[in-house]
Formats: C-alpha cells, structure tokens, sequence
C-alpha cells in the first residue's frame, strides 16, 4: 500500500510524516531508514532531510511476507507441532495463545520459525510498522512462556495498540509456580540491566532500567512447599517476572537459568503463562478481555499436586484482578 503527500511548508522529513501518518516516531524512522519512502520520485534513508514547498512524499506500506532466508517447507516442519491456538479475531486484531518454546520473532540468534512466521505462514494480515522481523508484534512473551498476546492486523490497530502499553491501559496478568511460597503479596521495585558474566541472563543492577512488579499468593500445594501466584507487570524488561522472583530468592519450577534446582528441574521448560490480557480495541473503543488456558503439562501439575478445586475457584481473572487492587 502507498500513500501519496504534498508538502506545503518547510520541514524535516521525519517531522512532515509524523504530522501526516498515524505511527509512532520510531516506526517513521523505520519506514525511512528502510528506504520505503520517496521524495520526488527518489528513495530517502535520512529521517532529518530538510523539505522544500510543493515536494511529492511517497510512502510504501510493505506487505508481510514469509522471511525469503527461510525455506516454506522448513518453516512448516519447525512449526508442525506448535499449536498455536486463536482465542478471537476480527478485520483489525488477532489475539492467541501462545505455546511454549516458540519464539516471537526473528533475532540473530533464532534458528527456528518464529511466531511470525506462523502467522505468514497461515495467510494472517499483519501490520509492518515495526520492521520485517516483527510484522503484527505490539508485545512479546519470551520463547519458553506461554500464554495471550494480541497481534495487530493493520498499521493503524498497531498504533492504538503501542499508545495503550504505553499509557498501561493495556497489560496482562501471569500465573506461576514457585519453589518457596511468597511471605506475603509483594511489589518488586528493582531496575534490570543485561548481566555482565552471562548475555543470556539479565540482573537487578543499581544502573539498570526502571523495572516493577506485583506477585499476588493464589494456592499453596499439598506438601506447601510450592505455591501458584499471579504477577502483574508495571514496566516491560525482559525476563522480569523471573528475575525479581529470583532477587527474594523464589524461582519459577523448571527455570534452571534463574536459579531453580530440584527434582523437577528436567521437566524441561518453566511454569510461567500469560493468563489474562486486558485492552481497549483500537478501532472501536471497546474494553475487551481475554483469557489463555493454561497449557495441559502446568494445569496437569496443578491437578496432581495441588487440590484442583480450590485452584478452580481462585482461578477466576475477576478475582485475580480485584486481589491485586487491594495492595497496589
């Protein structure tokens, strides 16, 4: 898709665009450092170029595409058994849950298909604001948790999405299961930074980026020496949830990357899924809601060794939702 524009007074190129698209200014940026847009019929890939009066702007919108470095029939196998469920859709948003050991998107490091590729793969329609890598993706979930994500179908459903994360009208509630129970509900206010002895991990680190979190105690098991908590997130570090558990010395079971050692600790991924995820839709203005089942291996652990129906009833995202307000 292009857009045409005219320019009627001086301006920078990246300024004019922003008056006259609907994207945030990173996104602006991307399209022209990608060379996706024109000024009199020439490509640009200057964000600050000065505008002159009665300049033609040409701006292309790409389409989402199947990364051409990955070979259709490999992305198909790497996907065959990542079952990646649709909890709703319409013409502007597409909301999933998400399995475990599925990457969001492509990095220098990711060998397998991606969620992104599934979503090429199944024909979806998919914003392009955010760069070929990340076609659709307003927010992100780690490769080994699971659990509800909304995904953007057009450029203008990305912008309404990205404003909502921004001013925290959006957001999600986690469930997990720990190794110690919690002492009491609890806010974590640490900054995070990359750990210096291992890129992998990152650290509360004095010089680190604002990060805060709730963890709300739902159940303790039958030996009580596991507990299900419920975790809202205020700021969106990577791997937070598991490293302010881990800075009061509480690991999720089976994270063995962030300290979790036991007998359980080949079951090979960790207890932590994106239960509930709450949002304004960015077309009609409704205040929408959705909820993630949990995956079968963590609701089958919570079915052995935790009395089920008890976890049922404080399962209910009503309740998870109000429990949180009392002490945030």
């Amino acid at each position: 898709m292009d857009k045409n524009f005219i320019v009627f007074e001086t301006n920078r190129l990246d300024k004019f665009l922003a008056s006259q698209i609907d994207a945030s200014r990173n996104q602006i940026e991307q399209l022209i450092k990608k060379e996706y847009v024109k000024v009199d019929g020439k490509v640009v890939s200057k964000t600050g170029l000065k505008l002159k009066e009665n300049q033609n702007i040409e701006v292309h919108f790409p389409e989402a595409e199947l990364n051409p470095k990955k070979d259709e029939n490999f992305v198909k196998e790497s996907l065959k058994d990542k079952n990646v469920q649709i909890i709703y859709e319409d013409n502007d948003i597409l909301v999933i849950n998400k399995p475990y050991n599925l990457t969001v998107h492509d990095a220098p490091s990711v060998k397998d298909a991606t969620l992104v590729d599934w979503l090429k793969l199944n024909n979806i329609s998919l914003s392009t604001l955010s760069g070929e890598e990340r076609h659709g993706i307003v927010h992100r979930l780690d490769k080994g948790t699971s659990g509800v994500m909304v995904v953007a179908k057009t450029n203008q459903a990305h912008v309404g999405l990205s404003k909502q994360l921004e001013d925290k009208t959006m957001g999600r509630y986690y469930l997990a299961i720990i190794d110690m129970p919690l002492k009491d509900n609890i806010i974590i206010d640490k900054p995070i930074a990359r750990n210096s002895n291992n890129r992998l991990k990152m650290s509360i680190e004095e010089n680190g980026r604002f990060a805060k979190s709730a963890f709300n105690k739902i159940s303790l098991n039958d030996k009580e020496n596991f507990e299900l908590i419920a975790a809202k997130l205020f700021t969106g570090r990577t791997h937070q949830i598991r490293v302010h558990l881990s800075s009061i010395n509480r690991h999720i079971l089976g994270d063995n990357l962030y300290g979790f050692k036991g007998e359980l600790n080949k079951i090979n991924r960790f207890y932590l899924h994106a239960y509930y995820l709450y949002l304004t839709h960015p077309m009609t203005n409704k205040q929408m809601s959705f909820k993630a089942n949990l995956p079968n291996d963590m609701d089958e652990f919570l079915n052995i060794n935790f009395q089920k129906e008890n976890i049922n009833d404080k399962l209910n995202e009503n309740d998870i939702v109000s429990n949180f307000n009392t002490f945030i």
